[in-house]
């Protein structure tokens, strides 16, 4: 079996002039990072590696993942094939894990990780917010081979300041 993690990237700042790929997270952006990293450290299953956009929004929200997770060095990757926007990139990545992997958290953009999870899972989700986490799972033994998995937990940031 296989357990995808999908995480949106925490809310970014425009007020920067820096190009798209380089700009960082608002304050409110680590906030929600920090929120529901630790929300998620003791609730699942700590993924045996993650897999970051190099932009600096997306590695910036990975960085509290790996944290919170204490995911080695080696198994932090970050790669410009997540800075994808329509998903083809993202699904590529996604089928050409390490099959010796069962579960892997991959931190990168929308439109591509709501398309995605859309695709790949059996619940509809309108739209994954910033900082977003959607788990998913698959009956399979190998990556490259899966289709149609469970959408099995959601956690968005408003999900945990509500209970506030």
């Amino acid at each position: 079996m296989k357990t995808l993690y999908m995480v949106r990237h925490a809310k970014s700042s425009w007020k920067h002039d820096v190009i798209d790929h380089q700009r960082p997270l608002k304050s409110r952006g680590r906030n929600d990072a920090k929120l529901v990293s630790k929300h998620l450290e003791n609730l699942i299953q700590t993924p045996q590696q993650i897999v970051s956009s190099d932009a600096t929004r997306a590695f910036t929200t990975a960085q509290f993942f790996k944290e919170a997770f204490a995911i080695a060095d080696k198994d932090f990757i970050v790669t410009n094939d997540l800075y994808d926007f329509s998903g083809r990139d993202v699904l590529k990545v996604i089928k050409s894990l390490d099959p010796n992997l069962d579960c892997i958290m991959i931190v990168g953009h929308n439109h591509a990780f709501t398309s995605i999870v859309n695709m790949l899972g059996n619940e509809y989700i309108e739209n994954v917010p910033t900082c977003g986490f959607v788990e998913l799972e698959f009956n399979e033994y190998e990556w490259n081979t899966i289709a149609t998995g469970r959408t099995v937990k959601m956690v968005f940031p408003r999900h945990l300041k509500d209970k506030d």
